[in-house]
């Protein structure tokens, strides 16, 4: 999926705590993938938006080494906001306020130690979740550190970088997620299963505007929405390109605004 020659991804966690003092951490960027536990319909597996982010977060980690900043790939916040998806089995939704006091909890502790930026990763978008990281975001820029950048996809101008399927909002566990764990992790996609699946055009936003709250209700009833058939792993390897710039933009504009 990656370039051979590809600068290596700095895992924060597998450094021992003298690797960690010794960072220049004036130039560190923390990366913190943010996924969650939930249905992705029958074919691919409860974690899969924490491999989205995560493979976003190692994508703008490898382009902003090579700007000469020290990105730091953080463990993936696995557990969040899920109502959407709570009727089926394996989602594990957790209350937005305790998503937000981690998630903040998570840019104090780095701030601490003397780290100015945290990036945010995050390709879950159930409404819940996305304002439990709005307020910890609000939390933190309140505080004045560390800067924090947030690329949330469902908006201006980052939504109109990805996919026809991710603009028309049939997009869950469709072919546009579908292709990114394709890419990812091949190993974890029923893959048969996937290919056997039809389409389902239900646009997922259209049914939150209109005041939907359940993947059922919106017309999910197996939890995807969109043409999990037709997804590649060329087309994902293209996607977590774009994930991986978008994030990189979106820290350079953050620190461009730092003293």
């Amino acid at each position: 999926m990656t370039d051979p020659g590809a600068v290596p991804v700095r895992r924060f966690a597998e450094l021992t705590w003298r690797e960690a003092e010794a960072l220049d951490r004036a130039r560190a960027v923390a990366l913190l993938p943010v996924g969650a536990v939930e249905a992705h319909g029958p074919h691919l597996p409860l974690a899969t938006d924490g491999i989205i982010a995560e493979a976003m977060a190692a994508a703008a980690a490898r382009r902003l080494a090579r700007r000469g900043w020290t990105p730091l790939l953080l463990p993936t916040f696995p557990y969040t906001a899920a109502p959407f998806a709570a009727a089926f089995p394996g989602t594990l939704s957790l209350p937005p306020e305790a998503v937000t006091a981690m998630v903040a909890g998570i840019g104090r502790a780095l701030a601490a130690t003397g780290i100015p930026l945290l990036a945010i990763a995050n390709a879950h978008l159930d409404p819940a979740h996305l304002a439990s990281l709005r307020a910890a975001e609000e939390e933190l820029r309140a505080e004045g550190r560390p800067a924090v950048a947030f690329p949330d996809l469902t908006r201006r101008p980052w939504a109109l970088r990805l996919t026809e399927e991710f603009r028309s909002g049939a997009c869950h566990a469709g072919r546009f997620e579908g292709s990114i764990v394709l890419a990812a992790r091949p190993d974890l996609v029923r893959d048969a299963l996937r290919r056997a699946l039809p389409a389902n055009p239900a646009s997922l936003s259209r049914a939150i505007r209109d005041g939907h709250t359940t993947f059922a209700e919106a017309g999910g009833p197996e939890a995807y929405f969109g043409a999990p058939a037709e997804a590649t792993r060329a087309e994902g390897e293209a996607t977590i390109e774009t994930l991986g710039e978008i994030l990189e933009e979106a820290v350079v504009a953050a620190l461009s605004s730092q003293p």
